[in-house]
C-alpha cells in the first residue's frame, strides 16, 4: 500500500476516490489469508464516512490534510455502538460504547475513515502478541513459520505490514507500539503521556499508558499525530549535523542477537558520518529500575491487578488467557509500601534522567531479537514469560521514565526478519523526536 502522504496527495488532487479506496480495502480484508488481524470490520460505518469524505473533497473543502485516509483502531478504543473487547471474550456481554473515544472522534472530525478494530493481546498485557480467543496474527515476513506479530498492538502492526491499512493506532505501556512495529519492519511512535486524550480508551496502567500510530514512515506518523491533535503546525526535519546521541552501555544490549547489533552499529556509522555526535554512556537509572522492580515490583503490575481484581479472582479468570492471568496475579505479593516506594523513586529517577539526557536523543535497538516462532511459547508458559520479559527489556524503560519513543526499521537479519532502532526523548519533546526521526530515518534504514 502507498504511504499516507501519497494517498492524501492523490485524494486532494482527485486522482483517488475515498469510496473506491475504502471498498478496495474492505475487499482485501475479506479475502486476506489471515483473518486474525481484525476483531471487527466496520464496513457500513467505513463506507458512510468515505462517502462524506468524497463529498467534501469534491467540493474542495477537506476536513483536514488526511480527509479520506483509512485508519484502524486497536480494540481498546471505544467506537460508538459496539462493545470494546480489549482482546478478551469476557467483555463481550458488556454494553456497547455510547460514544467514540476522544481520539476516534478526532480522527472522524479530520475525515479519516474508521475501517475497524484490530486484534491485540488480551487486556494489552504482553509484548509477544498471542491471543487464544481471536487467534494470533501472523508476522507476514515469514511465510513458513508462524512468528510473533509483537504485542500488544499485534493486529495494528500486521494490518499495516500486510498492506491492508496505511496506519493503525495502538497503545504503549511497556513497548506495545514499538515492539510490534519493530517485529514487522514498520515505524511506531509512542507519545509522551498526556500527549493525546485518553478518554474512551480501555486502560492497562493509568500511570504509564500512552498512544500512537504505527505506519510505514516517520512522515506518516507525523501527519497522523498532527491531524489527531488538531494542530496546524508542521514539524520540521532537524539537521543531523551536531545532533547529540547517547548510546546506553548498560542493559540495552544484554543477550542481543548478532544481526540486531550489527544493523544498529551500521546505522550509528551512517549517523556519525552525517555529523551526529555519538556518546556511549551508562545510565544509572536503568540498573536502578531493575533493582527496584526486583525488590518492590512495578507500578504497572499494581495498577493492572487493581483494575482486574474481580476478574482474576472470579469465574472470568477461567475464560481468560492463562498467561495474562498469571502476569496480573504476579503483583499479589506487592504491599502498599512497595507501591509508595516505587512512585517516590520513579519521580526522582525521571528528574535525574531528564537532566542527564537533556536535549540529546537516546538511541539503541528497539528489541534485542527479531520476531520469534510462537509455537514453543504457546507450549511453555515459563518460556513465554522469559521471552516476553526479554522482548520488552528496553522499551519498558521509556514508559517508566515517561519518555516518548520512535521505532524505525534498521534492516533485516539473515532470514529476512526486520530489525529496528529506537529513538527516545524526554517527556514532552515529541516534536523534537519526530523531527529527529524525519532526519534520521534514511540513515537508520540504510
Amino acid at each position: 500500500m502507498e504511504t499516507i502522504a501519497q494517498i492524501s496527495k492523490k485524494l486532494r488532487k482527485g486522482k483517488l476516490d475515498a469510496v473506491d479506496l475504502t471498498e478496495r480495502i474492505l475487499d482485501a480484508i475479506r479475502s486476506c489469508d489471515d483473518q486474525a488481524i481484525f476483531i471487527d470490520v466496520l464496513a457500513d460505518r467505513a463506507v458512510s464516512e468515505a462517502k462524506a469524505a468524497r463529498r467534501r473533497l469534491r467540493a474542495g473543502k477537506p476536513a483536514s490534510i488526511l480527509d479520506g485516509v483509512p485508519i484502524g483502531w486497536k480494540d481498546l478504543f471505544d467506537l460508538k455502538d459496539r462493545v470494546t473487547t480489549a482482546g478478551s471474550i469476557v467483555l463481550k456481554s458488556e454494553p456497547p460504547a455510547k460514544a467514540d473515544a476522544a481520539m476516534v472522534a478526532a480522527g472522524k472530525a479530520a475525515g479519516m475513515i474508521a475501517i475497524g478494530t484490530l486484534n491485540m493481546t488480551e487486556f494489552a498485557y504482553s509484548a509477544i502478541g498471542l491471543n487464544p480467543h481471536y487467534g494470533t496474527p501472523r508476522n507476514p515476513h515469514d511465510v513458513k513459520l508462524h512468528r510473533a506479530p509483537g504485542g500488544s498492538s499485534s493486529g495494528s502492526a500486521v494490518a499495516v505490514a500486510k498492506g491492508l491499512l496505511p496506519v493503525a493506532i495502538g497503545t504503549d505501556t511497556g513497548g506495545s507500539i514499538r515492539v510490534p512495529a519493530a517485529f514487522n519492519g514498520l515505524v511506531g511512535y509512542k507519545s509522551s503521556t498526556g500527549h493525546y486524550d485518553m478518554n474512551g480508551v480501555f486502560p492497562l496502567s493509568r500511570s504509564l499508558d500512552s498512544l500512537g500510530p504505527i505506519a510505514q514512515t516517520v512522515e506518516d506518523c507525523m501527519l497522523v499525530d498532527r491531524v489527531l491533535r488538531g494542530s496546524n503546525k508542521a514539524i520540521s526535519k532537524r539537521a543531523v549535523l551536531g545532533m547529540e546521541f547517547i548510546v546506553p552501555t548498560n542493559l540495552m544490549f544484554d543477550d542481543i542477537e548478532d544481526s540486531v547489533q550489527a544493523n544498529f552499529e551500521d546505522a550509528l556509522k551512517r549517523i556519525s558520518k552525517a555529523g551526529g555526535k555519538i556518546r556511549r554512556k551508562a545510565i544509572p537509572a536503568f540498573d536502578q529500575f531493575f533493582e527496584l522492580q526486583k525488590t518492590h515490583g512495578n507500578v504497572s503490575a499494581a495498577e493492572v491487578l487493581h483494575f482486574h481484581w474481580k476478574r482474576v479472582n472470579g469465574p472470568d479468570a477461567l475464560r481468560m488467557d492463562a498467561r495474562v492471568v498469571k502476569r496480573i496475579k504476579s503483583a499479589e505479593t506487592m504491599m502498599a509500601v512497595d507501591l509508595v516506594e516505587i512512585l517516590l523513586q520513579r519521580k526522582a529517577m525521571i528528574a535525574a534522567c531528564d537532566e542527564f539526557l537533556g536535549d540529546a536523543i537516546l538511541i539503541c535497538p528497539t528489541t534485542p531479537h527479531v520476531a520469534m516462532d510462537i509455537e514453543p511459547l504457546e507450549a511453555d508458559m515459563d518460556l513465554f514469560s522469559q521471552v516476553n520479559n526479554k522482548t520488552a527489556h528496553g522499551t519498558r524503560m521509556g514508559n517508566f521514565l515517561d519518555w516518548c519513543g520512535l521505532a524505525i526499521p534498521s534492516g533485516v537479519d539473515h532470514g529476512g526478519m526486520p530489525t529496528s532502532v529506537m529513538l527516545s526523548a524526554t517527556h514532552g519533546k515529541d516534536g523534537q523526536l519526530l523531527g529527529s526521526g524525519l532526519a534520521l530515518e534514511s540513515l537508520i534504514r540504510g
